[in-house]
């Protein structure tokens, strides 16, 4: 999952993940998206490749390149376990906050009555 999260901290392989998420392309086709050399598209391609985000297929001197959802699952649940934790947290701190108020305005109540 490291190298994943280490592939997906640059905004050129979020935008190649997202243009190899519903179809298959070629390196060159990718390529025409950006403002940058083709070497450097293979750079970020390979990178998304070796952190096992994209499948790579061959076609004679073809290369085809797809999203590997299986490479986002692990990230995808240990994501979603930090926002399940995190809102969990916030409930039991909301929920405190209510106690600690009832308690005051019940402490308060009694002091005028």
């Amino acid at each position: 999952m490291d190298a994943a999260l280490k592939a997906l901290a640059d905004p050129t392989r979020r935008r190649i993940l997202r243009l190899v998420r519903d179809r298959e392309r070629t390196a060159g086709d990718i390529a025409t998206h950006f403002d940058v050399s083709r070497p450097a598209v293979s750079q970020h391609l390979r990178a998304l490749e070796d952190a096992r985000l994209v499948t790579v297929r061959r076609d004679g001197t073809r290369r085809w390149y797809r999203a590997r959802p299986e490479g986002l699952r692990e990230m995808h649940a240990w994501l979603t376990t930090m926002w399940t934790d995190s809102l969990g947290d916030l409930k039991h701190a909301a929920e405190a906050e209510e106690r600690a108020t009832r308690r005051r305005a019940a402490k308060s109540a009694r002091k005028t009555a």
